[in-house]
Order: C-alpha cells, then structure tokens, then sequence
C-alpha cells in the first residue's frame, strides 16, 4: 500500500495505491485521518487499489463519519474493479454518497 497526497490551499487529494485489506487498514487509518486534520476537504482516490476487502469498506466508512464530526468535506472518487466489487456485494455504495463512475477499460 501506498499513500500519496497533494494539496492546493486547504483541499488534499489523497490517492492509495495498492493494497487497503485488513493488513494495511491500521497504517492507512492513521494516514488518512492525520490528512483530514490538515486538510478543509479532503478527496480520496480509490483508482489505485488492486485489493480491498472488509477492513477497507469499515475504514472509508470511519473516515466518513470522521469527517461528519469535523464538519469537514469529504469525497471519494476513482473508485476501482477492486473497490466497487467489495462495495457491491455489501451494497454500500448509496452509503458513502459519492458518485461512482465505471469506465470503460479499467482493469485495477
């Protein structure tokens, strides 16, 4: 698992790549949510998970209710093969709110 971010003022794009199962859920957890301290809005881009699993759908799900605590924006985008088959089988995507677009071609 990898972690990245970019910010522009008070926005932070933050973009995992990789991995976000039960093994990488404790060091990414800490990273996002030190990102949403810094950051006014924060957006996560899911494009770059190759694997993702319960653990992850539990941590996206904590880093929303977070950020409804902070009353901070937050938003996911990108959201990959890997992503969308986990939140699909759990039936979470009218949950986060997000929009979810399914390009053609994707293959993370």
């Amino acid at each position: 698992m990898a972690i990245s971010s970019v910010y522009d003022q008070d926005r932070c794009i933050l973009r995992i790549d990789g991995t976000l199962t039960i093994y990488d859920a404790s060091a990414a957890k800490q990273r996002m949510l030190d990102e949403l301290n810094i950051a006014e809005h924060l957006e996560v881009d899911l494009a770059g998970i190759a694997e993702f699993d319960t653990a992850g759908v539990q941590l996206l799900l904590a880093l929303k209710i977070e950020a409804n605590r902070q009353q901070k924006n937050l938003s996911f985008h990108g959201h990959s093969k890997a992503v969308l088959a986990v939140m699909d089988l759990y039936n979470m995507a009218g949950v986060f709110g997000d929009p979810v677009i399914i390009s053609r071609g994707r293959t993370a």
